[in-house]
Formats: structure tokens, sequence, C-alpha cells
């Protein structure tokens, strides 16, 4: 035998004696008593308390399941990484986790052009893609075998947006801005959509850069055409800057924004948010007479101290438990492939009675959109639509008429 592999075959035997107890290696991100999932996603800039937020919640229900002893007897963590919101750091570092080859899964990544960049590559690797921010279609196509997603699509953010606007208010001239990217044109693609399908189409559109609060001249556009409403496909603060300056020139249509970055967009208007309606893809995060959101909340406070209960943070536990079901069905000898074939494997996800769904062609564990209005208090509150009402009453035999 060479000399050079009679060495190595000594090193591989003593390396492990020589080292100070409790250093393992993680291959996969798994240990004897620890398993690591990786986050890469924008946690520094405009867009960062989406980030923060979904990091927040993660670490929340990761804390939770490791007060009580883990997940077959191994804690649960979190390592996360920023992206800055940009598609080509997003793609760096996701190769950078691989390489290392320390994090079982990537879980809550945050946008569309930033997941649709690094999803690929976690494809290739064969590493799982769980629970990003986005309702991009691109990742609910077929053949996105290792994509998770919690959420509800932008299509049908953006047709209950419709619903509400047209059917349920009767109004007919409705107006876009949105961010000039993947997520910003999926969102456009949904309005128009949903407009043709009742014989409709935008007064106006205008877009904006990504990563900017350049939205004058797409302001400048959509004023001239005078929409009675304007639905809004970006990140919180262009689209809070384009709301503020729309008042300044006393420009008032009814305003209504998409789930991300819902959050932060109401806290920078402030005041001048009321009214302002906002879509969303998980409950009301301050509804405590939900087992789910009393939950969130007990795990938020425990875990993520300092951290408010939001519609994000609730988007991020959320996607936290379903990584905590897939790992309970992975059993003990737990590995990517394990973890991978148990997320195949789920069809129905109970949390704490609000059910997610997958399928073999199904990889979105949830459907609904709930709609909620900016108040005076400068808070966000669900608001009811007329599909909501009827379904109600249907369900309680109600008769108004």
């Amino acid at each position: 035998m060479p000399f050079s592999r009679i060495l190595r075959a000594i090193l591989m035997a003593v390396l492990p004696v020589l080292m100070p107890a409790g250093v393992v290696r993680a291959e996969e991100g798994v240990t004897a008593d620890s398993v690591t999932f990786a986050q890469v996603a924008v946690l520094d800039g405009p867009a960062a308390a989406l980030g923060q937020g979904m990091k927040a919640g993660i670490e929340a229900a990761f804390g939770e399941a490791n007060a009580s002893g883990g997940v077959h007897g191994r804690r649960v963590l979190l390592e996360s990484q920023d992206d800055g919101y940009e598609p080509d750091r997003s793609v760096r570092a996701v190769k950078a986790v691989l390489a290392r080859n320390d994090a079982i899964a990537l879980i809550g990544a945050v946008g569309t052009a930033t997941s649709t960049a690094a999803q690929p590559v976690a494809a290739q690797a064969q590493v799982p893609f769980i629970g990003p921010l986005t309702g991009a279609g691109a990742l609910r196509e077929p053949g996105r075998g290792n994509v998770f997603n919690l959420r509800a699509s932008y299509a049908a953010e953006t047709e209950a947006w419709v619903a509400y606007l047209v059917d349920d208010l009767g109004l007919s001239e409705i107006g876009v801005l949105y961010q000039d990217d993947g997520f910003g044109r999926s969102g456009l693609d949904g309005v128009t959509r949903a407009l043709a399908e009742r014989g409709k189409a935008p007064v106006a559109q205008g877009s904006y850069i990504r990563n900017t609060t350049a939205v004058k001249t797409a302001l400048l556009t959509l004023r001239k055409a005078r929409p009675q409403a304007v639905v809004m496909v970006g990140a919180s603060k262009p689209v809070a800057e384009f709301v503020r300056l729309c008042r300044m020139l006393e420009f008032t249509p009814t305003f209504v924004a998409i789930s991300f970055g819902g959050d932060g967009l109401v806290a920078d208007l402030g005041p001048e948010g009321e009214g302002l309606i906002v879509s969303q893809v998980v409950p009301y995060p301050g509804d405590r007479s939900l087992p789910l959101v009393a939950r969130y909340q007990a795990a938020l406070a425990a875990h993520a101290p300092g951290v408010d209960p939001g519609f994000v943070s609730l988007e991020g536990y959320m996607v936290g438990r379903l990584a905590l079901t897939a790992l309970q069905a992975a059993g003990r000898d737990l590995s990517r492939a394990a973890l991978q074939s148990a997320l195949e494997g789920l069809r129905l996800v109970d949390l704490d009675g609000l059910s997610l769904t997958f399928g073999p062609d199904d990889n979105q564990g949830m459907d609904q959109v709930f709609l909620t209005r900016a108040g005076p208090d400068g808070q966000l509150h669900p608001l009811a639509t007329g599909a909501e009402t009827e379904a109600a009453e249907s369900e309680t035999g109600g008769d108004n008429g």
C-alpha cells in the first residue's frame, strides 16, 4: 500500500479522537445532536424587514421545538445569510452553503428574482428549498421537485384584489404599479388575467426599478389616467413612497398592495396609510382566538424577544413548523434524501387547526388569501369581502333579504 494511503488511513482513524469534545463535523447539516437549516435572504437594506421577519418566525418555531427536546433528540438550528435582495448575491450565497455542506436544506428565502435564481442551484445539488416568501408561478410548476411552498400564489392574491374591487365594490378603472422584475411582472400578469376574465383591462401601468424608490415617473403615468383604484406589486419602501406622493398630490384612488412587505408598508406610512388594503396569505397575527396564532405569539415572545407579532413572522413560524413536521416524518436516520422523501410524502399538515395540503402535483400548502385594511391607528385589520360574507351567511343560515 502506498505510504500516502497509509497516512490518510491513520489520520482518518485518529483525528476524531484528537478533536476537542463536542466538535463534530456536520455532514449535510446533521450531527448526532443537531440539524441545521440555512436561510439565504435579504437581511439588510430597503427590504430587510422581510428577511428579518421570516428569520424571527422560523427561529420561534425551532426554539419552541428545542424547548421540548428537539426532533428525534436533535436541536434544530438556523443559519442566516444576507443576499441583499439581489439574485446574483443569492446564487453566490447558496453555492457557498452547498460547498460547506453544513445545512440539510434551504428555508425562508425572500423574493421572486432571488428565489427563482437560487432554486435551480439547490435543485442540482438535491437540496430541499422550503417556504420561500414569494408567490411566483414559476416555483409552482411541475418539475420543481425540491420546492415546498407554504403561501398562496400571486395569481391567487391578484384574483382576490380584482374580485373585491370589481365584483364587490363595482369599480372598473384599475391602474397597476409594479416592480420591474419577475416579481412585479408576475403580479401585473395576474391582475391583467383577472381583469380580462371580467372583460376589462388595466387603464394604466407604471413601474420602478428593484431596490430603489424611484416611483415618480410611474406616479405621473398613473395619475394622468385617473384610475379608481391602483393595485401595487412591490416592496414596502417604494410602495410607501408612491402612496405618500399620491397623497401630497391629492391623487387618492383606492390603494391595494400585495402581501410582500405589507407589515413594513403600513409601518412606514403610519397615519398616511389609512384605508390602504393589503392582501395576506396567513391569518391575522393578532387573532388569539385562533390556536395557531396563540401558539405563535407565545413562541415569538419566548424565542424572538423584542419582535412584535406580524404577518411576515407568522409566515416564517408556519414555514418553520412545516420543516419540523417533515423532520419528524423523516425519522432519526436523517439525511437530505430522507428529508426530501418526507417532504414529498406530506399530504395534510395540521397547524393547530389550519390545514396545509400537498399532493403529487401540488407543492403549495395554502390557497387562502385574506384581505386587510389599514385603520386610523396605523394598524392592519381584517376586511370582510363579499365572498367571505356569503360564505359566512351560508354556514350560519343567515339571510339579509
